[in-house]
């Protein structure tokens, strides 16, 4: 496929950059940062020096030496420790709420919503419940507030690509999809919620809304119980299990599988190019296999023919890599009053399949419909 029509697969974004090129005034971005709790996330402040729409005009971090590395990393002269007087202060168009601990995140959001901002870029995952979710969503339809999340495999031209493919019918018939967190030490629950996400992100966008999940979670090859249960890492509040088996029926009627086992991961050097951390579809002439963190992204195979890329574009992986895509897509959604690509109903999803599955295996591994009666953590409730 040529360059022109790669470029045509992401329309919104690439308008976006000849709206912002024709206007009169640039957009202006404040950066929220929290240096030693959860940062700036992956780039979540410097990706807006590779946008020329916009400029930094301020940010805020809570720890004193990590404020003044910020500014000047930036190149930017008002800086706040305190984020809500910032966003007072300055009332800034887009907000980028860069701290990967996400326990700050519904704060962060609401302050920006409420100071009036256009548009906000969040770090992954979105939020730690439904309950957070549901008021964040409700905040931001009243405002008129644009929210972009940093799931940027969702903004990914081949991901446009593959979906196509799939749907006509290059691999035939779709039988199935299976992903795998990344199978670290955090492998299990916490895979899921910071890594596995990206996978359950790329299953939505192809399988469409889920309906149903049934799931197991467990400790040392135990089902997890109450006393399991604790304080999880990266702010996610309470969690529970090194190991995490499930089954989601998808609004096309294509079964998804989502797995993490902790240290199942083989290690470099001994297999350099491991499942962990991808998705497949298979299809019954077929598989599409996406690689989470590696380019290319996607990858074809049918047949007897050798595996390919479904895209191989160096400077267009570098702008998904970076959040330029993700961030010309946030701007482009200010302008033309839509949806981002990846936007806060996304995020809620996502949410929700993650919660579903400590809802089923607090139902002794039942099938749970969507939407979810339990707005809540569902460890809460062992």
């Amino acid at each position: 496929m040529n360059r022109r029509r790669i470029l045509a697969s992401l329309p919104a974004v690439f308008a976006a950059s000849s709206l912002a090129a024709s206007a009169d005034k640039k957009l202006r971005v404040a950066v929220i940062g929290h240096t030693g709790r959860g940062n700036y996330g992956h780039g979540l402040d410097t990706m807006w020096l590779k946008i020329p729409a916009v400029e930094i005009v301020a940010v805020a971090d809570a720890d004193e030496k990590g404020l003044a590395g910020a500014l000047k990393k930036l190149g930017v002269t008002q800086g706040f420790a305190d984020y809500k007087v910032m966003l007072a202060e300055v009332k800034p168009d887009i907000v980028a709420i860069g701290p990967r601990q996400i326990d700050q995140h519904r704060d962060m959001l609401l302050a920006a919503i409420q100071a009036g901002a256009k548009g906000i870029y969040i770090e992954k995952p979105f939020l730690r419940s439904l309950a957070e979710c549901d008021e964040v969503l409700t905040a931001a339809e009243k405002s008129g507030t644009k929210i972009g999340i940093a799931h940027r495999n969702r903004y990914h031209p081949a991901l446009a690509m593959a979906a196509k493919l799939i749907a006509d019918g290059a691999i035939g018939r779709v039988l199935e999809m299976r992903g795998r967190g990344k199978e670290d030490p955090r492998g299990g629950s916490l895979d899921m919620w910071v890594l596995g996400s990206h996978v359950m992100g790329v299953a939505l966008t192809l399988g469409g809304a889920p309906r149903a999940c049934t799931a197991g979670v467990f400790q040392g090859g135990k089902p997890v119980t109450k006393a399991d249960v604790k304080e999880g890492d990266e702010g996610i509040g309470l969690l529970a299990g090194d190991e995490v088996h499930a089954r989601f029926e998808m609004a096309n009627g294509v079964p998804f599988f989502f797995d993490s086992i902790k240290d199942g991961r083989l290690k470099k050097p001994a297999y350099d190019d491991p499942a962990s951390f991808g998705l497949q579809v298979f299809g019954n002439a077929g598989v599409i296999d996406f690689r989470m963190d590696q380019e290319p992204f996607a990858w074809i195979q049918t047949g007897s023919e050798a595996r390919k890329p479904v895209l191989a574009d160096k400077d267009i992986a570098k702008q998904v890599s970076s959040h330029e895509i993700p961030g010309l897509d946030l701007i482009a959604a200010i302008q033309e009053n839509r949806a981002p690509l990846c936007d806060a109903t996304h995020g809620r999803e996502i949410i929700e399949m993650i919660s579903a599955v400590f809802e089923s295996h607090r139902m002794n591994g039942q099938r749970v419909t969507f939407p979810l009666q339990t707005r809540q953590n569902p460890l809460t409730l062992l």
